[in-house]
């Protein structure tokens, strides 16, 4: 299950998740070139990545801003642009990103705590994006997500509720990290969740100044604006049919 997009677009501009993709794409292309000279990218994430042997203080910051592929840091953005908007519609641009930041260090440390002498960097805003997909299912957990549902050979785009896609997800995070070596596994998953739980703590005061329950029975667990329909059109290509 991999979500494509939303129903529910803020309702007001969100210049606070535009700029953190554009700045996670604009670091991510200038040290691109590196990942020709295993030497001077190692030098490069030894410095600015989280390595928890040594975990010196700035990279807890810095390494949210650098991916290890063009996949990695695709698959990310999308993630953000899909749930960041509606968080910072409810948040406010500056809080969102302090919230944003905050989630994000807060997955690192997770990640630390779960393997303190590990001595492979860690990279990626997957830990902070992590905690707007925990603020989003406190806060909307009814709003329509399309996910893009792989089985096989079986490819169908399907809408589901936020929270069946959301805590499938966090499930899939806490089967890897209890089921891997949290310095082993190649994806952080204990960032993922700690940055998730995070996340949806520090979501609780934004959720009870909306009024809690009533919140959600006044919005019915969707983003309180109007749902944006899509059009489904039919495909133009032309359909060969097979000869009996």
């Amino acid at each position: 299950m991999f979500p494509i997009r939303d129903h529910n677009p803020s309702g007001k501009t969100p210049y606070v998740t535009w700029a953190l993709i554009a700045l996670n794409i604009l670091v991510f292309f200038s040290y691109a070139g590196m990942f020709e000279n295993e030497r001077a990218i190692g030098q490069f994430f030894s410095d600015y990545a989280l390595t928890p042997a040594v975990s010196l203080p700035h990279t807890y910051v810095t390494s949210l801003f650098l991916h290890a592929g063009f996949m990695h840091i695709a698959g990310n953005m999308l993630f953000l642009f899909i749930f960041g908007d509606n968080m910072e519609d409810e948040m406010g641009h500056g809080r969102f990103l302090l919230f944003y930041l905050v989630c994000g260090i807060g997955a690192s440390a997770a990640h630390v705590i779960a393997a303190p002498n590990s001595d492979i960097p860690l990279v990626g805003a997957s830990g902070a994006i992590a905690g707007v997909m925990g603020g989003y299912l406190l806060m909307f957990p009814k709003a329509r997500v399309d996910v893009l549902l792989i089985l096989v050979i079986f490819f169908k785009v399907i809408p589901v509720p936020a929270w069946i896609m959301l805590a499938f997800w966090f499930g899939l995070q806490l089967f890897n990290g209890l089921g891997t070596a949290a310095d082993a596994a190649g994806v952080a998953y204990w960032a993922h969740a700690g940055g998730f739980v995070l996340g949806l703590i520090l979501t609780i005061p934004v959720w009870m100044r909306r009024g809690g329950t009533a919140f959600w029975q006044r919005t019915d667990g969707l983003p309180p604006h109007p749902e944006h329909r899509y059009r489904y059109v039919r495909s133009t290509v032309p359909e060969v049919r097979r000869k009996r």
